[in-house]
């Protein structure tokens, strides 16, 4: 493999990225990125297959290296499935954040199985693909009865490079409300709707589905000895990467106590936490039991953390690189961001964002600085509301934001807080799920911001109360 490229194929809710990577060394060669919108059906929001789809096939054109592409590794986000007829034309693919798939909302909730059973909890929007899937079967009946499959999104890409249909846990098992982890089965709902039937057989996330269709060879120039994998949900491939560092002698047990949490970033920041019992997990704070690539339960949490970002920094804020010093500015001004900025899930989610002291705000800079320790904050809640006291490693875009490490470091400084060192976890895990060999990576020790540690703390208490106090009212 020591020639060999690895294409992974990330579609995220916000950006699509094509990376090329050495298989044998795990060095990211080449990145392409774009951002890519909803776009409007007759019937609903759609995501934009088609037109991510056709920017993945140019890109790959465009590759220099792309005769020595010999794997393509699948990685995208979740809630999210398209359906597809006996034609192997897609019927829908919904958007997530439609709120047209919550229309039969009353007779959907008296369908879900207990969050007993699931660990899903009941979200608004088509965060739960079964609601999605309900409005698509009650409201759509003529379209939902040319379906003859359903395709988690990582898998629908596989399919469209290989031909192959495929389910796989990690998307399967993503708030959907359609898994029982415990039992390792569909939910009760899943099964009565007729959900399971067209779900294809459920293959790990590194299998092989077959080679590269003729079709896609000759449209991107890829070698046709090229083998397309079942794929992977995003946030699980940040999590296998260091899940792979904990199994290095080939076992796959149940995860033990003293694992460290991952904290995966992008449009969303969860922490899953191996530690954590499945008993700690509460319905309203959108808690979850995701699924690992192994189908073990993994406790986590959420919230829309890039998106909430995003909104306090402000356009120039986004872009920059936040520092102690600034945020030590922020801290004496007294200027705070209380949740939510972002009405899609999290523990607050509906709520309406405050910033408190804004007019003192006086540079994006500061925005930024505000931006970054807000989300230090949301992380640390998390984490406590999960029961973790130990290590955490962060993974994804947060790990380019060097505060964001220093922050949670000061807050925890029982805790090891490290920063993996590649922002693109999904690359480390396509070369796990296409090699089998767990990647070499290392961590940089993120250091606490000293000099703030007493008015950190004092933020802290006072943010908390404030929250408490209108989680209360």
């Amino acid at each position: 493999m020591s020639q060999e490229l690895i294409a992974v194929v990330d579609i995220g809710k916000t950006h699509a990225k094509l990376l090329l990577v050495e298989a044998a060394s795990g060095e990211i060669r080449w990145v392409r990125q774009r951002a890519f919108s909803p776009v409007r059906g007759p019937l609903y929001r759609q995501l934009d297959i088609e037109g991510i789809e056709q920017w993945l096939v140019d890109s790959l054109r465009a590759a220099e290296e792309r005769l020595r592409i010999r794997h393509l590794v699948p990685v995208a986000h979740g809630a999210a499935a398209v359906l597809i007829d006996e034609a192997g034309e897609s019927l829908a693919a919904l958007d997530y954040e439609d709120p047209i798939a919550n229309s039969e909302c009353e007779g959907y909730d008296a369908l879900r199985d207990p969050f007993s059973e699931t660990f899903s909890p009941a979200l608004g929007l088509g965060l739960n693909l079964g609601r999605q899937l309900y409005f698509l079967q009650t409201r759509h009946i003529s379209l939902w009865e040319r379906a003859r499959s359903i395709l988690l999104y990582p898998q629908f890409w596989a399919w469209r490079f290989s031909g192959v249909l495929a389910s796989e846990i990690t998307s399967l098992g993503c708030h959907s409300d359609m898994w029982r982890p415990q039992q390792s089965c569909f939910s009760e709902m899943a099964r009565r709707q007729g959900w399971d039937k067209l779900m294809p057989a459920l293959q790990p996330a590194g299998a092989v589905l077959g080679p590269i269709t003729q079709a896609m060879a000759q449209a991107t120039g890829v070698d046709a000895r090229c083998r397309v994998y079942c794929g992977i949900h995003d946030s699980n491939a940040s999590y296998l990467c260091h899940l792979a560092e904990q199994l290095r002698d080939g076992t796959t047990h149940r995860p033990v106590k003293d694992w460290p949490t991952v904290i995966s970033s992008g449009t969303w920041t969860i922490v899953l936490a191996p530690s954590a019992p499945l008993a700690v997990l509460r319905e309203p704070c959108d808690m979850l039991a995701n699924i690992d690539a192994y189908g073990h339960p993994v406790a986590t949490a959420r919230f829309m953390g890039g998106r909430e970002f995003a909104q306090i920094a402000g356009p120039e804020g986004v872009e920059l690189a936040p520092d102690a010093e600034i945020l030590g500015d922020v801290l004496a001004k007294k200027i705070m961001a209380l949740p939510s900025f972002a009405s899609e899930g999290g523990p607050f989610a509906g709520r309406p964002g405050l910033l408190v002291h804004d007019e003192r705000i006086a540079s994006p800079a500061e925005r930024a600085a505000l931006a970054t320790l807000y989300t230090a904050l949301m992380s640390d809640l998390l984490l406590d509301n999960l029961g973790v006291t130990g290590d955490v490693i962060i993974d994804g875009p947060l790990t380019r934001n060097l505060l964001y490490g220093r922050v949670l470091q000061t807050l925890r400084p029982a805790a090891q807080v490290t920063a993996n060192n590649s922002s693109y976890g999904s690359a480390a895990a396509a070369v796990f799920l296409a090699s089998g060999a767990p990647p070499v990576r290392s961590h940089e020790i993120c250091t606490p911001c000293r000099e703030q540690f007493a008015a950190l703390e004092t933020h802290r208490q006072d943010w908390r109360s404030r929250i408490t106090h209108v989680s209360a009212s």
